[in-house]
């Protein structure tokens, strides 16, 4: 039995470790298992399996009169199971794709409010909408801008200013 709750704590150790580290001891082996069976030697999957076979095998000898190898049996099979979801919960995240980050020429055309008046050729402050969020962005326009007036982006002129235009009625 001790041998099977030491199997089940070195795996619940190597479960934490793999995402402590995550990625580093992978690395640690050189990229040797890159691509070989498609995750299944991955950490946390070798976490899932050790983890649940310790355990469960623990459970079952000292649980039942059965011996050592149908509590290995039932470890293996019990273990398995556990590494093949591990395997399949992380397919699943890492296909998990998230919306493209917003670029400068993304801002081109895009409606606001001027938050600070803008002189003419000089420096204001505009509100706009960039992907659902509110960004106070520095602007600049040719012509001067009244607080509150709707704008136009017509270009940006750097990571934090865009080029405006007032909007016309």
């Amino acid at each position: 039995m001790t041998w099977f709750l030491g199997l089940g704590i070195a795996g619940i150790v190597l479960l934490v470790l793999s995402l402590v580290f995550d990625g580093v001891l992978e690395g640690a082996f050189g990229g040797v298992l890159d691509g070989l069976f498609d995750g299944l030697l991955s950490l946390p999957v070798i976490a899932g399996f050790l983890s649940m076979f310790g355990f469960s095998g623990a459970i079952l000898l000292g649980g039942t009169g059965l011996g050592a190898g149908a509590a290995a049996g039932i470890g293996v099979f019990a273990g398995g199971a556990s590494g093949w979801l591990a395997w399949k919960l992380s397919r699943v995240l890492m296909r998990d794709q998230t919306d493209a980050t917003p670029r400068q020429e993304d801002l081109i055309g895009t409606a606001g409010s001027v938050v600070t008046a803008i002189p003419a050729d000089g420096y204001g402050e505009v509100l706009i909408r960039l992907g659902g969020h509110p960004v106070k962005l520095a602007a600049r326009s040719a012509v001067p801008v009244a607080r509150g007036a709707e704008i136009w982006v017509e270009a940006p002129l750097s990571s934090t200013s865009v080029a405006v235009r007032p909007v016309e009625r």
